[in-house]
């Protein structure tokens, strides 16, 4: 399985001035390894508004992953959270049979 890959902004837009300059969509695919309709979506984006167009530049992806990772670390913490609720209720139920019985002052 092939790894996904991610362009910057930049290359995207040198890829759209490519075919703006007159070269062939094949020809820019086959020069960079890229899949036609990937590049006509690009060029597309590009023309509808092309201060906005690509301008998640892979932070997406990286937001992504740190939501991730905050989401893994909130779920550890809760569950030591729960257990040390529980060892706390256990130690104290515990302490309250000793004084009953004397042996906690």
């Amino acid at each position: 399985m092939k790894t996904r890959r991610h362009y910057t902004r930049e290359f995207k837009i040198a890829i759209v001035r490519d075919i703006e300059t007159g070269k062939s969509l094949a020809q820019v695919s086959r020069e960079n390894g890229i899949h036609p309709s990937l590049i006509v979506k690009w060029k597309n984006d590009y023309f509808e508004n092309p201060e906005k167009a690509f301008s998640g530049n892979g932070r997406l992806y990286k937001d992504q992953a740190r939501m991730a990772e905050l989401e893994r670390l909130v779920g550890r913490l809760y569950a030591e959270n729960e257990f040390l609720e529980k060892a706390l209720g256990t130690l104290e139920n515990r302490i309250q049979e000793e004084r009953k019985r004397g042996l906690w002052e």
